[in-house]
């Protein structure tokens, strides 16, 4: 069974999607982009975007009852590459190092509001 998973302290879905899915134990988090779900305002460059985007995460896996413990893939999608470094550091600040996701880094030519960053993950219940 399918229940969808909805916070206020992560930005609305912006389109025919939800912030996220539970299904089977299955946590399939949306992409989330660096939205301040407190304002609706973007925020601007990687760094503090990378952190809200985490932020954003964060939240949805919180209200699903995790934490980044939980989570088995992570896909990013930056806008240029040469942010990979910095991006990288960030992200790993928010995780356990010795429960790592799978994950992959892509380049795009653009993401939903222009921004610099969008991760998705999936997450599994314990």
């Amino acid at each position: 069974m399918k229940k969808i998973i909805s916070t206020e302290n992560a930005p609305a879905a912006i389109g025919p999607y939800s912030q996220a899915n539970l299904a089977n134990g299955v946590l399939y988090i949306s992409g989330q982009i660096p939205v301040d779900p407190a304002t609706g305002k973007l925020v601007e460059g990687i760094e503090k975007e990378t952190h809200q985007v985490m932020k954003n995460l964060e939240a949805i896996l919180t209200e699903a009852g995790m934490t980044f413990k939980n989570v088995v893939k992570a896909s990013i999608f930056l806008k240029n590459m040469d942010d990979f470094a910095v991006m990288n550091d960030i992200y790993a600040s928010y995780l356990d190092a010795e429960s790592f996701p799978a994950r992959e880094t892509v380049q795009v030519s653009c993401l939903p509001k222009n921004v610099d960053i969008e991760i998705s993950m999936i997450a599994h219940q314990d």
